[in-house]
């Protein structure tokens, strides 16, 4: 079966002590709960960059600018929908000057399968004992924030 295309913008979105937010997901089909950081599907006609700033707004209530890309991958992995997907994902470096999440602007799905949310420092994600994606975020955190 084919995979479905899917752009997609991501946001590692670091607190005023340089702490990362995730998200916890639990999907409704049995799958394990897993991290991930903010961001989501680009819409018809946006741009990336676009999409982070939307999804950011959505996602925590934050309004901000999210800077240049600073990181692209294609993953394949099946959605929270349960759609086979091969994602062009996006990254996008946003440093944000509060901690306060706002869960307001979360779709119906958002509010039943990501409830949860956490900052974490880089050395916190090694101690997590459920998976968080991207995976080598740890790497990439360092290699943009020395």
């Amino acid at each position: 079966m084919a995979r479905t295309p899917r752009p997609a913008a991501r946001i590692l979105l670091l607190d005023p002590v340089n702490r990362i937010l995730l998200f916890r997901f639990t999907p409704e089909d049995g799958r394990p709960p897993f991290w991930c950081t903010p961001g989501g599907a680009v819409d018809p006609g946006e741009s990336y960059a676009a999409a982070a700033r939307r999804e950011l707004l959505e996602e925590t209530g934050i309004a901000a600018d999210p800077g240049p890309e600073v990181l692209r991958r294609e993953v394949d992995f099946l959605t929270i929908e349960g759609i086979e997907v091969t994602a062009d994902e996006r990254y996008f470096l946003v440093r944000a000057d509060t901690a306060d999440v706002d869960p307001a602007g979360h779709t119906a799905l958002e509010r039943r399968v990501m409830q949860t949310w956490r900052w974490f420092a880089p050395g916190d994600l090694a101690t997590l004992d459920e998976p968080y994606f991207p995976q080598d975020l740890t790497t990439i955190l360092a290699e943009l924030n020395p």
